[in-house]
């Protein structure tokens, strides 16, 4: 059997960037002191007069980023995840979204998985802060493809856009001919005893999982939901009425992510059982990124375990 192709999707945010730099003369780029870490530097080798290094300063970056979308240029400021939602979180609220400004937010290292820098690094609540912006479209892809066309979407739409990028190297299982549509979900595998709903790198466990249920005489519907704000809620509720239970996984903390924008539309529409697959409310700590994920039950075997538990199986 051929091995899995994988590809860090911080990789295809520095590979897109480049390949759009080369079409668009307006797209530029700013960093904070991390281009090598955010891969930013890939665009930068080639169009270092777009290219802007704005030091450990990641709130001026975004001020920054603020003026020249003014100018009609389309800004993609870079940098953790950590530090994009965390630390710039009232430049990003005050400077870019309140006035709705044409930002694009490229935040790397997100979620557990950055593993070895531990819990200062590991971000797990950028989707819920990002969330509660004001017009902010949010949004995790779940693979190379995937993610190089969400820039490319990113920059055809008007308004911020934060996008959340993994350090982990990841399965890539799109066809370059996929086309992603903000806002829009994909089914990856139809079924009707459980709907299992997931984002960004919990999407190939997702498959996994999804494939085992089947071997077992389970039938999952599996929905890769890279937009996490707007939700797609026409596909959302068609699952929970088809399949009446569901599952969301996400590589973030349980509160405030995908699992709650889900539950918050079903409760008001459609109520069905939902499990939330996430970071229980804790911190996480340093350690390698695959036993990480695995400890915080973010693996195909919990995915497993809790459809079984769901279905009383």
């Amino acid at each position: 059997m051929a091995e899995v192709k994988k590809v860090a999707t911080r990789d295809s945010y520095g590979n897109a960037l480049k390949a759009l730099g080369a079409e668009k003369e307006n797209l530029v780029v700013l960093d904070a002191d991390l281009a090598g870490a955010t891969k930013t530097n890939i665009f930068q080798k080639a169009y270092p007069h777009r290219h802007f290094d704005c030091g450990i300063a990641e709130a001026n970056m975004i001020d920054v980023a603020a003026g020249l979308s003014t100018m009609g240029l389309v800004p993609f400021a870079a940098t953790f995840a950590m530090f994009a939602a965390g630390r710039a979180y009232e430049q990003v609220r005050n400077t870019v979204g309140y006035p709705h400004l044409n930002v694009k937010i490229g935040a790397t290292h997100g979620g557990i998985s950055v593993g070895e820098d531990g819990a200062s690094h590991q971000c797990c609540e950028d989707f819920a802060l990002m969330r509660t912006i004001p017009g902010m479209t949010v949004m995790c892809p779940a693979d190379d493809v995937e993610a190089r066309q969400m820039v490319r979407a990113a920059y055809e739409m008007e308004g911020p856009v934060y996008m959340r990028f993994g350090r982990a190297a990841t399965p890539v299982f799109h066809e370059e001919g996929y086309r992603f549509e903000i806002g829009k979900g994909e089914v990856l595998q139809d079924g009707s005893d459980v709907a299992i709903i997931a984002t960004g790198i919990m999407v190939p466990e997702a498959i996994e999982a999804g494939k085992a249920l089947a071997e077992a005489g389970m039938s999952a519907r599996i929905i890769n939901m890279a937009t996490i704000k707007p939700l797609d809620e026409a596909l959302v509720l068609q699952a929970a009425k088809e399949c009446g239970r569901i599952i969301t996984v996400e590589e973030h903390s349980i509160i405030g992510g995908l699992g709650e924008a889900v539950c918050s539309l079903l409760s008001g529409q459609y109520p069905v059982p939902v499990k939330r697959i996430g970071v229980n409310d804790e911190f996480g700590h340093s350690g390698p990124a695959a036993a990480l994920l695995e400890q915080f039950g973010l693996c195909a075997g919990n995915i497993v375990a809790q459809a079984k538990a769901l279905l009383g199986k």
